[in-house]
């Protein structure tokens, strides 16, 4: 999610031992290797798509794993956040390794925040997003802007261990946040509180349900459309021919969902639209279209808009850029 900064520090502290406890109690053949294989990142599914621990899916009710029924600290943990929770894990970083840079352009990241909580790390691992480094310590609660290049590394020997909860927000989220300091700035009175159990179950958690369009509204697809063309490069000389085939494809998607709505009778008229459009910048070059975070607007208006805005041809992907890598979207 674009965040209006860098970095958030949110104003609660944990008990980072007793979440180590719990964490490290869990054996290695409870960790599942990193989707993409990157080398020294796996994690543990603590919430998921039906609560299914290996369910690599964006779409659908999320529940909890086994695992997480097994950690009452961390059940706390997440029902002191005050948000509906989406995909969950613990994600661990082996010493040496990275999360090399790139950026989160699915389409699940757009309106999601990342929550980290460091529940086993050291001084040297660093955070870099968008310019900015910072160490997040044991217990600390972060946010971050995802749709800034960012990356992790872990210079030292011993493994980094994070809760990283994906959240639209909520009532007490927002609260949460607009108390939480900016590390660029100095706020010398600022301090985060310790947090203290109120004894929250695990059905007093919200889950989100819905996550992922049947078919995409029309106000939708414009607001994703804008937001792109704000970060892009509007200078650049084939801007006009995407921005050209954008608002055609705008104008059609209005008229069938005037006529169709999510009917699936109108599903067929709605996949040419799509394709249509994805011909379309593609001819127009869109992939030499540079957005801020470095991104290419051929990646992220295929990642955004194309592929999950209708559910006839849904294949989840990660939806990461990195260097010298092409994201397999749905659509390509």
């Amino acid at each position: 999610m674009r965040l209006q900064a860098r970095f958030i520090q949110l104003p609660l502290k944990y008990d980072a031992e007793r979440l180590a406890k719990e964490v490290l109690a869990f054996s290695e053949d409870c960790w599942l290797p990193h989707p993409q294989r990157f080398e020294g990142n796996d994690f543990l599914p603590l919430i998921s798509v039906n609560g299914e621990a290996a369910n690599e899916s964006f779409t659908g009710q999320m529940a909890p794993t086994e695992y997480l029924k097994k950690c009452p600290y961390l059940i706390e943990v997440l029902a002191s956040f005050g948000a509906s929770l989406g995909r969950t894990r613990l994600m661990r970083l082996s010493g040496g390794a990275e999360v090399t840079p790139h950026v989160d352009i699915h389409y699940y990241w757009r309106d999601r925040m990342r929550i980290h909580v460091p529940i086993v790390t050291q001084p040297t691992v660093t955070f870099q997003c968008g310019g900015l480094t910072v160490n997040m310590a044991e217990g600390e609660c972060w946010i971050f802007d995802t749709f800034s290049r960012h990356r992790v590394v872990n210079d030292a020997e011993k493994k980094r261990i994070h809760l990283v909860a994906d959240t639209v927000g909520g009532e007490g989220f927002f609260t949460l946040a607009a108390g939480g300091r900016l590390p660029e700035q100095q706020q010398p009175n600022w301090q985060p509180r310790a947090f203290e159990p109120t004894g929250a179950t695990i059905d007093q958690l919200e889950y989100e349900r819905e996550n992922m369009p049947v078919v995409m509204t029309p106000w939708e697809i414009q607001n994703h459309v804008d937001f792109l063309f704000r970060e892009a490069q509007q200078n650049h000389p084939q801007f006009p021919h995407v921005a050209h085939a954008a608002s055609h494809f705008t104008h059609i998607w209005r008229a069938l969902w005037s006529t169709y709505g999510e009917s699936k009778e109108g599903w067929p008229r709605y996949r040419r639209a799509l394709d249509q459009f994805f011909g379309q910048i593609r001819a127009a070059r869109a992939n030499e279209i540079k957005l801020r975070n470095g991104s290419d607007l051929f990646a992220t208006l295929t990642a955004l808009v194309i592929a999950p805005a209708l559910a006839d041809q849904r294949n989840d992907t990660s939806g990461e850029t990195r260097p010298d890598v092409t994201p397999q979207l749905a659509a390509a």
